[in-house]
């Protein structure tokens, strides 16, 4: 499905990835781990049109992005959900919601919001409350179903958990896995590796700029590098 190859990224003169490779084939869950500044997020950037890469491809079903603006790569597919969820604060919860179909002009619009509803169930019961009066667990809800509303097949999730609760991080990540089981791929950066590692198939482990580790979860769980550095066990 998506395949990324041999992929550099820059701010400035500074070289932020250096050569990564990597796939997600339709209908998995991928993670990327790496601490902070190792081109996590970087990468999702990259793939949804928001950064240029100075050299490599990202193709989507054999067919390259690059070049491609952010509302064309949503046309293609791919949705993203950035870090600090970035709804828009001022908008009701439906109209951010509204916001999410923009580029539709389908009939699909209104059964998929329900749709979403049934997914988030307190967003139905908030959906005509201002988005930046909701709780931060909330607002990560409606950033995910603002992405759902462009009927992606693969969603970009960057950092769902932060700043949340534990319960709250727990019903997030089973949001994760009921939206997967409905056909929607997802690539997954997460700073809970083992949260992460616990619902994906595969994972990729970033070091500055590189793929350090690759392989299947369990693997990568049981890996001790990835363990000491990860998931907290000396």
């Amino acid at each position: 499905m998506l395949e990324v190859r041999d992929l550099h990224v820059y701010y400035g003169e500074i070289h932020a990835l250096k050569g990564i490779s990597f796939d997600v084939s339709a209908g998995e869950i991928v993670t990327l781990l790496g601490n902070n500044g190792a081109g996590k997020t970087t990468t999702l950037k990259t793939l949804s049109g928001l950064l240029t890469p100075r050299r490599g491809d990202v193709r989507l079903d054999g067919a390259s992005l690059l070049g491609a603006p952010p509302h064309g790569i949503v046309a293609s597919g791919i949705t993203h959900v950035p870090e600090g969820r970035r709804i828009f604060n001022r908008l009701t919860v439906v109209e951010n919601l509204e916001m999410g179909a923009y580029i539709r002009s389908d009939r699909g619009v209104a059964p998929d919001m329900e749709r979403v509803f049934g997914v988030f169930p307190r967003l139905k019961e908030r959906r005509t409350q201002i988005a930046g009066t909701l709780s931060g667990g909330e607002q990560q809800m409606l950033a995910i179903g603002r992405a759902l509303m462009a009927k992606p097949r693969l969603l970009l999730l960057d950092e769902p958990s932060m700043g949340l609760a534990p319960v709250l991080v727990e019903q997030i990540f089973e949001t994760v896995q009921t939206i997967n089981g409905q056909g929607v791929t997802v690539l997954l950066v997460e700073q809970n590796a083992a949260m992460a590692l616990s619902i994906a198939m595969r994972g990729y482990v970033l070091e500055t700029g590189r793929i350090a580790l690759a392989g299947p979860a369990a693997e990568l769980a049981g890996n001790p590098d990835v363990r000491r550095a990860y998931l907290g066990e000396a």
